[in-house]
């Protein structure tokens, strides 16, 4: 029987502490924090990711996992703020290691997320946030299916430059439409 959230290459498991001691090393990389979050790139603790992950566990309106090829661990997806009487959610996925950047693991273990998230939890829309200057990622939400929904206009100030904080959305409607069409 296959796993719940395996694909051809990716699967999609438990964040487990070896994955957290990987994760604390991407987070001395300021391109990996600056992708992530609005705050200033700083290290991050191993006991901080896991208190992180163990709240994720602990509430039913936060999904966390990490993004497995084979037995390495690349990086993490998240469904987070379910608000379950609206069906919707915020979708956040982060790769750590820029070896494997542009092939194709994010696109998969997205996938793997967004079907779980319509079609396991029912959800009907997803949301997230990307930054302006992350064209990586905003060519994979767009390939996805994600429409870009309205802009939080220079959200950023990073090396002395304004960037604009992008909102994309995608629908269950148009997943199963670009999916099964």
């Amino acid at each position: 029987m296959e796993a719940l959230l395996t694909g051809e290459r990716v699967r999609l498991t438990l964040l487990d502490d070896h994955d957290i001691d990987h994760m604390t090393k991407w987070y001395n990389k300021t391109d990996y924090a600056r992708h992530l979050d609005a705050l200033p790139a700083k290290p991050k603790r191993a006991e901080d990711l896991r208190k992180w992950r163990d709240e994720a566990h602990e509430h039913d309106s936060h999904f966390l996992f990490a993004i497995k090829e084979a037995d390495q661990f690349i990086g993490f997806v998240e469904l987070d703020g379910i608000l379950w009487t609206q069906q919707n959610a915020w979708l956040t996925i982060g790769i750590g290691d820029p070896d494997m950047y542009g092939k194709g693991y994010g696109s998969e273990a997205m996938e793997l997320l967004i079907q779980f998230a319509f079609h396991e939890l029912n959800l009907h829309r997803l949301q997230l946030t990307v930054f302006e200057y992350n064209n990586a990622a905003r060519r994979l939400y767009e390939k996805l299916g994600f429409v870009h929904e309205g802009s939080h206009r220079e959200f950023i100030l990073r090396d002395g430059q304004a960037y604009d904080m992008l909102l994309y959305g995608l629908l269950r409607k148009d997943w199963n439409q670009k999916t099964q069409g």
